[in-house]
């Protein structure tokens, strides 16, 4: 899953369509190794329903968060180019959308912003836009599971619930991950010192390989934190 980003220049699609053939057909081989995958598990209409609403939901909070965050801080870009909104249709990605419900792994369309216009020191702003987004998706998992006691008690509506948590503690959790385009990346070329110009360049070239050797690898980097994160929201709020 590779949900928006708050970065203020190209977006994932855009660096997807300048990777080679090779690079390309090597992508398309995972993504068709994911679909097989997800087929073969099955599919039931809680996690249908729960990735219906990721999209209509939880993707425009995560970007409107984005987006909020730069215009309080002073840009005004967002507005500008109509992202400060709720409204679905802005910022679904058809891609992204098709995939949150085949893989669990999908995208929006990533708000622009630009740190020249805020009114903080600009590292400071791109850690407090690039954060607002996933912290956006922890608070919905939160909220979910705090009205869990106010959904029909039916086997299809607990299901659905779950995955919606599920899915949103996996925005969190991934999106944090310190290799570009995620919003991680953001935070850690914020807080290093210096110029990491060189560094984002580089990493911005292999990014999208060092997050398929995470998920075939090592994804217990992804879903232990997952695991902890659900668990400690049933303990507080389930």
């Amino acid at each position: 899953m590779f949900p928006g980003s708050s970065r203020s220049s190209g977006s994932f699609l855009d660096k997807l369509n300048q990777l080679s053939n090779v690079q390309k057909l090597m992508i398309a081989g995972v993504v068709l190794l994911l679909i097989y995958s997800a087929i073969t598990s099955g599919f039931g209409w809680g996690r249908i329903i729960a990735s219906t609403i990721i999209v209509f939901i939880a993707f425009p909070v995560h970007e409107f968060a984005h987006a909020a965050m730069a215009v309080q801080l002073g840009d005004e870009t967002p507005r500008q180019q109509g992202r400060y909104t709720l409204n679905p249709l802005v910022h679904i990605d058809p891609l992204g959308a098709i995939l949150i419900f085949i893989t669990f792994f999908g995208w929006a369309k990533p708000v622009q912003w630009n740190p020249r216009n805020v009114n903080i020191d600009p590292k400071l702003a791109s850690i407090l836009v690039s954060l607002a987004g996933p912290v956006s998706n922890l608070i919905l998992a939160a909220l979910a599971l705090s009205m869990r006691d106010f959904l029909p008690n039916t086997d299809i509506a607990q299901i659905t619930l779950g995955y919606f948590v599920q899915i949103n503690v996996l925005l969190f959790v991934f999106n944090l991950l310190p290799v570009p385009p995620l919003d991680g990346s953001h935070v850690l070329f914020a807080l290093l010192p210096g110029d990491t110009y060189s560094l984002q360049r580089t990493l911005s070239q292999y990014g999208f390989f060092i997050l398929l050797g995470i998920i075939f690898i090592a994804p217990q980097i992804i879903q232990v934190p997952t695991q902890v994160i659900m668990s400690t929201l049933v303990n507080l709020f389930g």
